[in-house]
């Protein structure tokens, strides 16, 4: 039973440059194509990113850094806003899967993951499902740590590296970006940026990312996370998540417009 694995960014789903801003329009068009998929007889997994919803009070309270008792009152309330912005965030992805008629259970880290990057000690045995059965869906997220850090933040993009690797009958895991074709030889605001249709750990692209914004290490992090899930998983893709229909061809196997992550 194939099985895809799909990261909606949080620069896909959200206008990062206006807090708490959805971008409807791309959730419900990312939507219909899973339900194609799903309808198809695939088994599909849904992880999604943050964007404007928690990355900003996520940094200027330096969760990501673990606990800090200078400013610890205001790290628990931060904890809580974030942890709140990630469910309303959640809220609006499951209605538009709803929508198109697909059932889904949320699972959120802070209640099944402790601690941070790939290392973190959960139990992905609930994300095995048959496509019949309503789609897992998770997400980034404030999580306890068992060291001194007491809590940090589990980006979902090593959330996929755990699920590709170690979730049965993956035939694909595929990145939505937001705007941009995949991976880029330099920033994509830079004249005569070119794409990259294949790339290695060992190759160069653009490691630009909004350090303002981006808690958890942007296209970076991506692109090395994807590696890893490639050791494993033939088909992992960089797509352009504002054309999902792309995710149809990857699952065919047939080659299309972006970024083919090899090992």
């Amino acid at each position: 039973m194939p099985r895809v694995i799909v990261k909606l960014g949080g620069g896909l789903i959200t206008d990062k440059s206006q807090y708490r801003k959805v971008r409807m329009d791309y959730v419900d068009a990312v939507s219909a194509v899973i339900k194609e998929m799903k309808d198809s007889g695939y088994s599909v997994i849904i992880v999604h990113g943050a964007g404007s919803f928690g990355h900003l009070e996520a940094r200027k309270w330096k969760l990501s850094e673990g606990y800090d008792q200078e400013i610890s009152e205001e790290q628990s309330k931060a904890i809580s806003r974030v942890r709140s912005d990630m469910d309303d965030l959640n809220e609006y992805v499951v209605r538009s899967l709803m929508n198109v008629g697909i059932e889904c259970e949320v699972m959120p880290p802070r209640e099944w993951a402790t601690g941070v990057g790939v290392e973190f000690q959960g139990d992905l045995n609930s994300f095995v499902r048959d496509p019949e059965q309503p789609i897992p869906i998770t997400f980034g997220d404030v999580v306890d740590t068992a060291d001194d850090t007491r809590f940090g933040i589990l980006s979902g993009d090593h959330i996929m590296v755990r699920l590709g690797c170690e979730v049965p009958d993956v035939s694909a895991c595929i990145f939505l970006l937001g705007d941009v074709e995949g991976l880029m030889d330099r920033p994509p605001s830079e004249p005569g940026s070119v794409l990259l249709p294949t790339w290695k750990l060992d190759e160069g692209f653009s490691k630009s990312h909004n350090a303002d914004i981006d808690v958890t290490g942007g296209i970076m992090l991506k692109a090395q996370c994807a590696s890893m899930i490639a050791r494993q998983v033939e088909d992992v893709w960089l797509l352009n998540g504002t054309v999902p229909s792309r995710m149809l061809t990857v699952v065919s196997k047939e080659d299309t417009l972006g970024t083919k992550v090899l090992q």
